[in-house]
């Protein structure tokens, strides 16, 4: 078996809050990774259709405004309906290149009702399938005013020619139990994505893959005062407390010996591509596993509830 694979990291910026628009340049970055020869591509955590910036920029926690009203509302507007076959267009380009994809949405799903979001992290193999739907776990600090908490359900990972793939949203990635979750179901290719900045990837990239003795790949987005499209709601508002930058990107990868691969890249926007061999994950459980020969299940052990958990149950 060919034992390197070839990644295409695309370290963009959304249309933000505009999913027809970011849908069309996510399906530009597979285009072009198809003519690089690429195997697999990773887009940033809630990339499909933005990041919600405007909550730490205008107040976010203030009760019953019509500033907060109006702006989740816009966003669960846009965020993408799977059942609706929103994401069609993205597995027809997989299946046509032979190509897997890891991508970041914001979920509107008709197993919750149909109107609360979740930040999901979809796996997309080569033959067009959506193999998982990771809905993140828990949120973090100011998402949970518009995220709603996700279940276990997408704890799962996928053959990948020699890999065995999964994957985690942003912070999730600090969460020791499913990074373990994902450890023992056979990951050796661990796929972390954010919304941007190196501030939240030089660390816990070089941190997993020295844990896990896997490569890490490490995929965030980019932001800037300038990339807020004209029509946004209250958009004098969200500007008027905004840095210029408010995503610098930092995508980047690790080996298995958690030494950089790609160190963090700033302010690039575009493909970043590189290819990696299996053969150095095997090399480097020579001395350590973490849920093989250095492990005792006999006195710690996980338990994984896997179920999708909905409100109501028809019969």
């Amino acid at each position: 078996m060919n034992t390197t694979l070839k990644i295409a990291m695309a370290q963009i910026a959304p249309v933000w809050l505009d999913k027809s628009a970011t849908l069309l340049k996510i399906e530009e970055q597979i285009k072009a990774a198809a003519k690089d020869h690429c195997e697999l591509i990773v887009f940033g955590e809630a990339l499909l259709p933005g990041y919600p910036f405007w909550l730490a920029l205008t107040g976010g926690a203030e009760w019953n405004t019509n500033l907060n009203k109006e702006l989740h509302a816009h966003y669960v507007r846009n965020a993408v309906r799977i059942e609706k076959g929103e994401l069609d267009s993205v597995c027809q380009l997989a299946k046509d290149n032979e190509m897997a994809i890891y991508l970041g949405i914001m979920e509107r799903p008709l197993d919750r009702g149909g109107h609360s979001i979740y930040a999901s992290l979809v796996y997309i193999d080569a033959s067009g399938d959506i193999k998982s739907v990771h809905r993140k776990l828990q949120p973090t600090y100011d998402e949970r005013l518009t995220w709603a908490p996700g279940d276990g359900n997408g704890l799962q990972v996928h053959p990948l020619k020699a890999f065995t793939v999964g994957g985690l949203n942003c912070w999730e990635n600090w969460m020791p139990l499913p990074r373990t979750a994902l450890y023992g179901q056979g990951e050796n290719l661990h796929i972390a994505v954010w919304p941007g900045s190196d501030h939240n990837t030089k660390d816990i990239t070089r941190f997993i893959a020295k844990e896990s003795r896997s490569f890490v790949v490490s995929v965030s987005s980019l932001m800037s005062k300038t990339d807020f499209p004209k029509g946004t709601p209250y958009l004098e508002a969200i500007l008027k407390n905004a840095p210029e930058t408010l995503a610098n990107g930092g995508s980047c990868i690790a080996g298995p010996d958690g030494e950089w691969i790609v160190a963090p890249v700033l302010y690039k926007e575009g493909l970043i591509i590189q290819s990696i061999d299996f053969n150095r994950v095997l090399e480097e459980r020579q001395n350590f596993d973490p849920v093989g020969h250095y492990s005792r299940p006999d006195v710690t052990k996980l338990t994984v509830n896997r179920d999708r958990q909905t409100t109501v149950e028809i019969k």
